[in-house]
């Protein structure tokens, strides 16, 4: 009996109309082949061969490198210039993330309509976001010049002094931040207005017969529903923010006197005008983890919130 048993409890394998059996095939991997290649190449390999040149004192001029092991990660955290970099990019992130979220939901909230006007207006924020980082730059740069800029012409208007954005170290970091977020600020909305548009109308309705206000259909219904999407966009604008490169090396060059320099034009400027590759490399890896840890802490808050 209890062999029976036994035998009867055992999974049967599902067969084919024709009588073979269906069980896992190795051949099926034949299908994520190509991207499992391609993802071992361009992303796995170059993350773990970076983290050994971190380890190196690596010089483009020079064949032979050295194993140094952890010496470019501690001559980092004694450099002072690299830990202003640190600061800086630190700084961008906490002013530009909140910032996109908070502006991109009220503009999609403004344009989630049907009529002309809102279509026109929502190619007209996401047009900037489709620009290339050198023609965003040249048009701010016309704006920030305290000669003849757009900014400086208003200000003589109403009688103030032009004011050297990119040349005054307290103003150089919030000038960049400011032509970040004209910049990009098409894309949290479009995602936002993505999310609005799934939340079925019939919630509105049934607020509506009970006398809810639209603060309270707000709080009740839109932000519970677009809380996935709203993890989405702070987690991918910081991963993309901590990136910031283009708009400083094209607007201030990193000044005045490393007001404005991110830790990606320190890497860039290590590695390609100094040549030293392990130090940039060690600089790669430092932001990295920090990339990585501000997402994490991120996406488990958010989550935290979600689930509750």
């Amino acid at each position: 009996m209890t062999d029976v048993t036994l035998s009867s409890a055992r999974p049967v394998a599902a067969k084919r109309p024709g009588g073979a059996s269906i069980g896992p095939r190795w051949t099926n991997a034949l299908f994520v082949a190509p991207y499992m290649v391609f993802y071992v190449l361009l992303l796995v390999y170059p993350l773990f061969k970076g983290i050994w040149m971190s380890l190196l004192q690596s010089d483009m001029f020079d064949d032979t490198s050295k194993f140094s092991g952890l010496a470019n990660y501690y001559r980092l955290f004694n450099d002072k210039v690299f830990i202003g970099t640190v600061w800086n990019t630190v700084l961008f992130v906490v002013m530009t993330v909140p910032v996109f979220v908070v502006i991109g939901l009220l503009l999609a909230l403004a344009l989630n309509r049907s009529d002309r006007t809102a279509a026109a207006l929502r190619a007209i924020f996401f047009g900037t976001s489709v620009l290339s980082v050198t023609i965003v730059t040249i048009i701010w740069k016309m704006m920030y010049m305290p000669g003849n800029g757009a900014i400086a012409s208003v200000m003589r208007y109403f009688g103030l002094d032009p004011i050297a954005f990119t040349t005054t170290a307290s103003l150089a970091l919030p000038a960049i931040a400011i032509t970040t977020i004209w910049w990009i600020i098409g894309l949290p909305m479009m995602l936002f207005l993505a999310a609005l548009q799934q939340i079925p109308g019939e919630l509105y309705e049934a607020a509506a017969l009970d006398n809810a206000s639209r603060a309270r259909s707000f709080w009740s219904i839109t932000l519970p529903s677009i809380r996935r999407t709203m993890l989405v966009v702070v987690i991918y604008e910081i991963v993309a923010q901590f990136q910031l490169f283009g708009q400083a090396q094209l607007l201030t060059q990193g000044g005045p006197n490393n007001a404005s320099r991110p830790i990606v034009q320190f890497i860039y400027e290590q590695g390609f005008r100094s040549w030293n590759l392990g130090y940039a490399a060690a600089a790669s890896e430092i932001l990295f983890v920090i990339m990585a840890v501000a997402a994490l802490a991120q996406f488990f808050a958010s989550r935290k919130r979600v689930e509750e």
